[in-house]
C-alpha cells in the first residue's frame, strides 16, 4: 500500500513522498482545481472545508478553511509562486490556528511513476522549532487520511 512517508532534511526542510495510482495530470488538477481540493484535503474523517480559494496562476490567492462540525477550525492562506502544469507547483502558505505561523514555502512534483505519479512535497520551514512543531502537529497522519480520500477520488 502507498503511504505518505515524512522525512527531515537539513534544519528547515520536511520532505514527504507517496504514490499514486493516476497520471501526473490527475493528480496534479487535484492539487489546484476548488471541487476537488474540497474533497479530499480535509485530513482526519469529520471535516470539512466549506471555503476552498484556489487561483492557480503566479500571485493567486490561497485561502482554505476548514471545520470540524463543532464549531472549532482553522485556515491556511497563501499565495502561488510558480506553476509548472501537471509537474510542480510552488506556493507560499501560513496557518492561522488563531494566529498566523510563519511563512511555510511549498514545492510539490508530480513525476510519472510507471502507471502512476510520485509526488514529493518539500516544505521549507523558517527554522528548526516551526519544523519540529510541523511533525509534532501529527502532520504526516493527516496528509495520509487526505491522500488516501485523494486516491479514492482520483
Amino acid at each position: 500500500m502507498n503511504r505518505f512517508n515524512l522525512r527531515v532534511e537539513g534544519e528547515t526542510r520536511l520532505v514527504g513522498t507517496r504514490r499514486f495510482a493516476a497520471r501526473p495530470g490527475l493528480v496534479y488538477r487535484a492539487h489546484v482545481e476548488p471541487a476537488l481540493l474540497q474533497r479530499w484535503l480535509l485530513g482526519p474523517e469529520g471535516w470539512t472545508m466549506p471555503v476552498c480559494i484556489s487561483e492557480p496562476v503566479p500571485g493567486g490567492a490561497i485561502r482554505f478553511e476548514w471545520s470540524d462540525g463543532r464549531g472549532g477550525g482553522f485556515h491556511l492562506t497563501g499565495h502561488y509562486v510558480l506553476l509548472e502544469p501537471f509537474s510542480r507547483i510552488v506556493h507560499v502558505e501560513r496557518m492561522h490556528l488563531p494566529d498566523p505561523t510563519p511563512d511555510n514555502h511549498v514545492e510539490t512534483r508530480f513525476e510519472p511513476d510507471g502507471h502512476g505519479t510520485l509526488l514529493t512535497l518539500t516544505m521549507t520551514l523558517p527554522d528548526a522549532a516551526t519544523r519540529q512543531a510541523m511533525i509534532d502537529s501529527s502532520m504526516e497522519t493527516g496528509m495520509e487520511a487526505s491522500y488516501a480520500r485523494l486516491q479514492g477520488t482520483i
